[in-house]
């Protein structure tokens, strides 16, 4: 049973292991009554709920492989409940009762309806269809005593039911708020990184022409060579400036420059290590092709970004294991991977899903730059982050 509620994967599996269980043993209890209290003869009306309405509300509970959407077969449960309540009016009362796999299957679909259905007409008017399944059940005995205290049971779980439902979809909403709020902010950032680094990018132009300017009358050999870079120099900035859309810059925080890559992730590595002094010291390893080649500013702003947030997760949940970061580039890419020797203990697919958010703002900032982004358990049961970046470069020697 799959309940895709807003929890961690462990919680989500006890909520379903509890939900399976209850349901079943409600379901034993709807056949004791039968079968011991129910007095003879024993009518279509009394076994009805126990084999027929009731396995089928159950049934129309979440999960995997249902051919149905969920709206429609909480609608449908709830006609089929309905019918049948509609039937007992009009047959003798003898030995007819409602079913409490039923009608605790009904109430598990409105709290089911509450926390996934999306749209805010649909979800009203299915929990409206449920509720009255379930309180049109208290009419199936015909009696004033059945009447008053079914109602009195009902109204009670569906009072819980509803309070249930509303604090799970509230609690899905402020989660989809901070997700995308959290995508913002990446936006945002990355935005303020490209505004710098074109900006460092254009000051070397306007250099390079004032430069050519003024060689140009003692020099004239030199100008060629400085218009060459000028074209080179524009040509890096245009791109990077196809990526930079409504940029909206903030005053708290500092200029960004570029620098020598690999110094810096040197750089963030051992101060990673000099954290932890009593585990294995962290390895930066990078191939041939990403020390002779020169990225795109852009690029080099996230491969700093992925590996700064991979190494703090690892702070957090794996303090003591021992942790790999390599770049590999190939004419095409360049690929960045943060290794640690054991799996974290947070959930398995955290990117995108509904624990933290870093690792979202960082699947935000990755595909922002047409790249794919990684993390999760390998099968080997390490924690591993990759992070594959398009590479717009020249290879036209060590980087800066």
């Amino acid at each position: 049973m799959d309940w895709k509620l807003p929890f961690l994967p462990g919680i989500r599996r006890v909520v379903s292991a509890a939900a399976v269980v209850s349901l079943a043993l409600l379901w034993a209890a709807d056949i004791l009554v039968l079968l011991l209290v129910t007095e003879p003869p024993i009518t279509p009306t009394s076994w009805l709920p126990v084999f027929v309405t009731g396995p089928l509300a159950a049934l129309a509970l979440p999960g995997p492989h249902h051919p149905l959407p969920f709206p429609a077969r909480a609608v449908g449960a709830a006609a089929i409940s309905l019918t049948l309540s509609c039937v007992c009016l009009f047959v003798p009362v003898s030995g007819t009762d409602f079913g409490y796999l039923e009608m605790f299957a009904l109430l598990f679909l409105i709290i089911q309806t509450l926390a996934q259905v999306h749209s805010t007409r649909a979800m009203a008017w299915t929990v409206a269809a449920l509720a009255v399944g379930m309180l049109m059940q208290t009419l199936r005995t015909r009696t004033l005593d059945g009447f008053v205290g079914g109602s009195y049971m009902v109204t009670i779980l569906l009072s819980l039911g509803i309070a249930m439902g509303c604090v799970v979809r509230a609690s899905e909403a402020r989660r989809q708020r901070a997700v995308r709020d959290v995508r913002h902010a990446e936006r945002l950032a990355l935005a303020r990184d490209l505004h710098d680094l074109i900006a460092h990018h254009m000051t070397g132009i306007i250099v390079q022409a004032n430069a050519a300017r003024t060689v140009h009358a003692a020099a004239p050999e030199k100008v060629e060579p400085a218009l060459d870079a000028i074209a080179r120099s524009g040509t890096e900035t245009l791109e990077s400036m196809r990526r930079l859309v409504r940029v909206l810059r903030e005053d708290d925080h500092q200029a960004l420059r570029p620098g020598d890559l690999l110094a810096e992730l040197g750089d963030f590595v051992g101060e990673f290590s000099r954290r932890r002094p009593d585990a294995p010291a962290a390895r930066l390893e990078a191939s041939a092709a990403v020390r002779t080649s020169r990225l795109s500013p852009e690029v080099e702003a996230t491969v700093l970004r992925v590996v700064r947030e991979a190494l703090t997760n690892v702070l957090r949940h794996a303090p003591d294991e021992r942790v790999t970061v390599r770049l590999d580039a190939d004419p095409g890419w360049v690929r960045v991977t943060v290794t640690n020797s054991a799996g974290q203990r947070q959930a398995d697919h955290p990117a995108g899903g509904r624990s933290g958010f870093g690792l979202i703002g960082l699947r935000e900032r990755v595909e922002a730059l047409d790249g794919t982004f990684r993390a999760g358990v390998t099968n080997s049961g390490q924690w591993e982050v990759v992070a594959k970046l398009p590479r717009p470069l020249t290879d036209a020697g060590p980087a800066r």
